[in-house]
């Protein structure tokens, strides 16, 4: 299996936390949309003839497009409305028993709350997009003036509402937790809210004042609070506790599901299946090496009209596949593994792995169960760290 990515990199506005690469400008879509087709059409042996089960439209802000502008990127046809773009594709038995059409491919769309209109929605059931997650970050207005979003807390909650009055289960919110503007209580409240809504999946992150955003310089001048570290770990625990509370899984720590409801798209690439990233950008991985587009729009639309994409390569060596194998499986419910990945290394590292693992054991931040070592509530919150001191160096 395999998957593809699209970056879509226009935005209405930057957020102040934001370090994707985005523009607050709209102003090469139709040139942006043609280079995209031109990439698809130059990267089409990249997979190996792979079957791809998930396509993810991200951002950016892809909600700027119609919903047939896109999916005219892959299938100029137009699809007829039908019931079963309503059902949550996933090839996993989720839907064995619903009497409900289930499709083998997951085709997820980010949405930002404001586009998420009647229209829109309309627009949407003639396509094959099945999977949506909103960018909500907060059902607060004051923590959305703070990270400068451009929605508001109620067409958040209308936002989602309207999908699941067209019928749509598949249905993500992100949130973002640690907010200098926002208290305990606030979060609790925006927890409550978001488990109130009937959504099956809640992806949560740790504000992160990344270098060169408005954020860090907001910050840097005194005209924001840092953000506080303790407030976080707090507001973590809280959600963990939350999440349990109403049966959601934490399958990966920063994305909590009801069972069956996972994103197979991102979980495609936790557990090392390859994929390719459209766009400027896009990163890629086939199993032997990762690639990157270049940051630039202006180029990346340059350089599809003279036939193909610029971007940098490395060859990842056994010891880099073992310890992005470390950082990823560590962060999921599926665990880690030492002994994997200890056939393509040719060197004799199970041991000493298997005897730093075991130190974390022993000091309460993993537990172990058949040689597979599981990060508890209190690793989850090291979880860099634990992975690091589990790397191999070459």
């Amino acid at each position: 299996m395999a998957g593809i990515y699209i970056h879509i990199p226009f935005c209405r506005r930057k957020c102040h936390y934001c370090n994707f690469f985005s523009l607050a400008s709209q102003k090469l879509k139709g040139p942006f949309l043609q280079a995209i087709k031109k990439e698809i059409a130059a990267t089409q042996g990249y997979l190996a003839g792979e079957p791809v089960n998930t396509i993810y439209f991200g951002g950016g802000t892809p909600s700027l497009f119609r919903p047939s502008e896109l999916q005219d990127l892959f299938d100029p046809t137009p699809v007829p409305s039908r019931p079963g773009n309503t059902s949550p594709p996933d090839p996993s038995p989720r839907g064995e028993g619903r009497n409900m059409p289930v499709f083998s491919m997951e085709i997820t769309l980010e949405l930002n709350p404001e586009d998420v209109t009647e229209d829109y929605v309309a627009q949407l059931k003639g396509t094959w997009f099945n999977r949506f997650s909103l960018g909500v970050q907060s059902f607060s207005d004051e923590d959305l003036v703070y990270l400068n979003r451009s929605h508001s807390a109620g067409q958040a909650l209308q936002a989602v509402k309207l999908l699941q009055r067209a019928g749509y289960e598949n249905i993500s919110i992100d949130l973002i937790y640690g907010i200098p503007s926002s208290s305990g209580k606030q979060w609790q409240k925006n927890l409550e809210t978001a488990f109130s809504l009937g959504v099956p999946h809640i992806s949560a992150y740790a504000l992160t004042v990344e270098p060169k955003t408005p954020l860090a310089w907001m910050i840097a001048k005194q005209k924001s609070e840092p953000v506080s570290e303790v407030a976080q770990i707090d507001q973590f625990n809280m959600l963990m506790e939350k999440a349990k509370k109403h049966g959601f899984l934490q399958y990966e720590i920063s994305n909590f599901c009801q069972p069956g409801y996972h994103a197979v798209h991102n979980t495609n690439y936790w557990n090392g299946i390859p994929y390719l990233g459209i766009g400027p950008s896009a990163h890629s991985y086939n199993g032997t090496s990762r690639r990157w587009n270049m940051s630039n729009l202006s180029k990346y639309i340059e350089g599809m009209d003279k036939g193909g994409p610029n971007y940098e390569e490395e060859i990842l060596t056994p010891a880099q596949k073992f310890n992005e194998y470390a950082m990823t499986s560590l962060r999921t419910m599926w665990g880690f593994e030492p002994g994997k990945m200890n056939y393509e290394l040719k060197i004799m590292n199970y041991e000493l792995i298997r005897k730093r693992a075991a130190s974390f054991v022993e000091r309460g931040f993993m537990t172990e169960q058949d040689g597979v070592y599981f990060l508890t509530d209190s690793g989850k919150l090291f979880a860099d760290q634990v992975a690091s001191e589990l790397f191999i160096l070459e």
